[in-house]
Formats: C-alpha cells, structure tokens, sequence
C-alpha cells in the first residue's frame, strides 16, 4: 500500500529509509547528505560495502543503526574518478533496485518503508517516468510505503 505524503523523510517513523545512490557515492548533495550527517556511521559502512563488494548499479544494500535501517538503491552510474559526481540514473537501474528493494522487504519482513522521488534529484530522471515504476513494484505489497512526494524541511508527514 503506497500512500503519497508531504513533509521531512528524516521525521519519518518509518521502519525503513529507502533512497538512491550511486556505487561509491559521496553522499554529498540531497537527501544522501542529510543522510551521511545524521548517520555518518552508515555513510562509512556504505564506502566500506563499496571497496569490497563493488556493487554495481541496479543493486540494494541496507545499513542497520540502532532503531533505523537504511536501503542504499543504486540508481545512479558510479563517479568516474574517486573526486568526480555520480553518473545519472536510469530507469533500468530504478527498476533493478526496486526489485531488490521488494526482495529485502520480503526477506527482512519489513512493515513499513518511507521513500523520496527516487532517482529525480541528482539522479535526474523525470517524476513522471519514475513515478509508476514506484506503484509498479511497491503498490501491491502488505508493506506500509511512505512515499514523500513533496519535502517540507521540520515538518512530520502524516504518515
């Protein structure tokens, strides 16, 4: 069940923090940067997860913390050079995670899931294209999924 809201995903109460990245991302803009400042453990696991496994986009990797469990969707080609930007997204690579986003959900019985416009900020695909790939492969689930449609910085969603 998607259900679309307005407000801060960092406010989410959410079991899961689902967002897009890119393989040895930098998390330096967005809501990766948000992220890498309120988890900065997650952020070094994720480079960690990076040098030895050398993921490839498409994939899904989830970082546990205390209470929150993060979803690290690869939708983006990787930097070119270890000072340059993430690639652009893809919808294949938008697809490819959801998918693996749908077997975590399964495997880890995850209840409830807050996701942003996937793919749309840095990533640079269109809302529009992105948007029924999202209902495509999450609608269907028993999971509760917090889709943040609009960000509203310091402002609860009602989730």
């Amino acid at each position: 069940m998607i259900k679309e809201v307005t407000g801060d995903i960092l406010l989410s109460d959410a079991q899961v923090v689902a967002h897009g990245v890119a393989p040895n991302d930098h998390f330096n803009s967005g809501l990766a940067l948000s992220l890498r400042e309120v988890f900065p453990g997650m952020y070094k696991d994720f480079r960690q997860h990076c040098h030895k496994a050398h993921p490839k986009p498409g994939e899904a990797w989830m970082w546990t913390g205390g209470e929150r469990q993060i979803v690290n969707l690869l939708t983006q080609e990787p930097p070119v050079s270890e000072n340059s930007h993430p690639g652009r997204a893809s919808i294949i690579h938008v697809n490819h995670a959801l998918r693996e986003l749908v077997k975590l959900i399964e495997k880890e019985h995850i209840e409830s899931v807050a996701l942003p416009r996937l793919a749309t900020g840095v990533g640079g695909l269109d809302w529009e294209e992105v948007r029924p790939v999202i209902y495509n492969y999450l609608d269907g689930l028993a999971t509760k999924i917090y889709l943040y449609t609009h960000f509203t910085k310091g402002v609860k969603a009602a989730e």
